[in-house]
């Protein structure tokens, strides 16, 4: 039993701190600053007198867009540094954590973010819509958006799907034939003690180790790209079907319910914290 708890570990990654997850940590707040500002500008922009102008919708529209292509082009950086950091972002709330999808949101959620604006927006302009007046948002949603709309979102629910199985493959593959032997491997020699020839055979077990977890890590980084790239590609997808005035509510939606969501997440954490700081100090008492 002595020499089970003295034998050295092989297994050495460490990784609490890591200075690419500090990085992109850092980089979503200011990202989040800019869509805060971003929020601001559209709203100003949804103003029925602009409808119509898209001399001065479609460049905002844009810089939207630009804005969230950034912030994958960033992720994608940071995830051939640090993968796993993307599917245990610091940076967002455990309420977030709990409806992430392949390290971010699901890309059907989209739609329903669409319906239930446009829903909420017909529920308003009822009377106007009833008089035959366009409302130039969303609930003006023609028959044809809404074809194009369904279709988009019956391929986009297809891609998912086909990921997510792709994911859970991947998952499986940790208790595939090579992971438990190197699991068996490894606690054997940790049960047979010290000596010269358990230094070299640390090392090259070390090695071993290090290999099967870059398969893993790098297996991980692929499907995150094709999520990723499914998400971003949705958004334009969809922002391709509506008027210009219509993405700006779009938006405006996507933006508040991300911030909003954030907020009230990281609140809902620091409240913990607090509590379980208050019952440790009162335990201590």
């Amino acid at each position: 039993m002595a020499a089970a708890t003295t034998a050295p570990n092989p297994i050495r990654r460490n990784s609490s701190f890591s200075p690419e997850r500090e990085s992109f940590h850092k980089f979503f707040e200011c990202w989040l600053a800019e869509q805060n500002q971003h929020l601001h500008d559209l709203i100003s922009a949804s103003s029925p007198a602009r409808d119509g102008d898209d001399q001065a919708l479609r460049p905002l529209i844009d810089r939207v867009m630009l804005h969230y292509e950034q912030y994958y082009k960033a992720k994608s950086r940071s995830a051939k540094q640090n993968v796993l950091a993307m599917f245990s972002p610091t940076w967002r709330s455990s309420f977030e954590d709990a409806f992430l999808w392949i390290g971010g949101w699901r890309p059907s959620m989209a739609f329903h973010l669409l319906y239930s604006k446009s829903g909420l927006q017909l529920e308003a302009q009822l009377a106007e819509l009833i008089r035959g007046l366009a409302t130039s948002d969303l609930a003006d949603l023609s028959p044809s958006q809404l074809a194009l709309i369904d279709d988009r979102q019956r391929t986009t629910i297809h891609q998912e799907k086909a990921i997510t199985e792709k994911f859970a493959k991947h998952q499986e593959t940790v208790a595939d034939a090579s992971m438990v032997e190197l699991s068996h491997t490894i606690t054997e020699m940790m049960r047979a003690g010290g000596g010269d020839a358990a230094v070299e055979n640390e090392a090259e077990m070390e090695e071993e180790v290090e290999s099967a977890l870059a398969a893993k890590e790098e297996g991980l980084e692929e499907i995150l790209q094709m999520a990723d790239d499914l998400r971003l590609s949705t958004l334009k997808e969809i922002l391709n079907i509506l008027t210009s005035m219509q993405a700006v509510h779009f938006l405006i939606a996507a933006a508040e319910l991300h911030l909003r969501i954030h907020e009230w997440g990281k609140k809902k954490d620091e409240a913990q914290a607090q509590t379980h700081h208050l019952e440790a100090h009162a335990t201590a008492q």
